[in-house]
């Protein structure tokens, strides 16, 4: 009997540590990533962009041919935006404009990050687009990288851009907790849904959703999802040998460009 009460117990006590620690675990914050130039971002300027409640998000832009259109970069978690420098160098050699945002907890940002707060950081972003460029909402391309994906299709629902890109997305933070920790309820335990399958059959734009085969955090298993429930226009890149890190060791910024400059016609 005494067995079958520790088993209770240490079932009980690990899962409330799950639940206590979660946005631990869902939030990996990072480091400050420095100035651009240590990343030979040269022409890329530092800014800051305030939220409605007073976080100031430190964010790399960078002014390119007006007459393309401006990538707005969420990155994924356990980054800051100095570990994304070569990938949007990538961008920045095709004269793109590109605005690469850290959230709050991230990049040396103070601030919680919680589902709602990066949906703050988001809207703030594109306030501020609005209101220090000349670029509209349909000149934006909306780039999600894994949990930047949740943010992408929340601002997607809303507003209408010239697309949404989607790198490794989740259907939701629950179904990935749900594989993890299969011997609990993690749907009632969940504090930041960030429930994309719920929300991409309302999308306003245009959608490209890139996913590894062999993404080893996010099973390609819910790109799929992802896609065939989305109503808008849409293509996926679908890379066999890929996991979830090294997308870009497959040039997938040259899939992004031929999507958006097919749209921007």
């Amino acid at each position: 009997m005494k067995y079958i009460f520790s088993a209770i117990f240490l079932y009980l006590f690990f899962g409330l540590m799950l639940f206590v620690f979660q946005r631990r675990i869902v939030f990996n914050k990072s480091g400050h990533p420095g100035k651009p130039n240590d990343y030979n971002l040269i022409t890329t300027e530092e800014i800051q962009i305030l939220t409605e409640d007073n976080i100031s998000l430190l964010c790399w832009l960078y002014n390119g041919d007006k007459g393309l259109p401006l990538l707005i970069y969420f990155h994924g978690n356990s980054y800051h935006i100095g570990d994304r420098a070569q990938r949007i160098q990538k961008y920045i050699d095709k004269k793109w404009n590109v605005l690469l945002v850290s959230w709050r907890g991230f990049g040396g940002n103070k601030g919680t990050p919680t589902e709602k707060n990066l949906y703050k950081d988001g809207e703030a972003v594109l306030k501020w687009v609005s209101k220090n460029t000349l670029f509209t909402k349909k000149k934006i391309v909306v780039y999600g990288e894994s949990l930047g994906s949740g943010v992408a299709v929340e601002l997607g629902i809303k507003y209408s851009f010239l697309s949404v890109v989607l790198e490794a997305p989740f259907t939701s933070i629950h179904a990935i907790a749900k594989k993890r920790y299969k011997i609990y309820p993690t749907k009632f335990l969940i504090k930041d849904k960030f429930d994309n399958l719920s929300k991409i059959d309302k999308l306003k734009s245009p959608l490209l959703i890139i996913s590894g085969k062999k993404d080893e955090i996010v099973p390609h298993s819910h790109s799929i999802k992802l896609l065939n429930k989305a109503k808008v226009k849409k293509k996926s890149v679908f890379i066999d040998e890929a996991i979830h890190n090294n997308l870009y060791d497959f040039n997938i910024e040259k899939d992004v460009i031929a999507f958006n400059l097919e749209l921007w016609k």
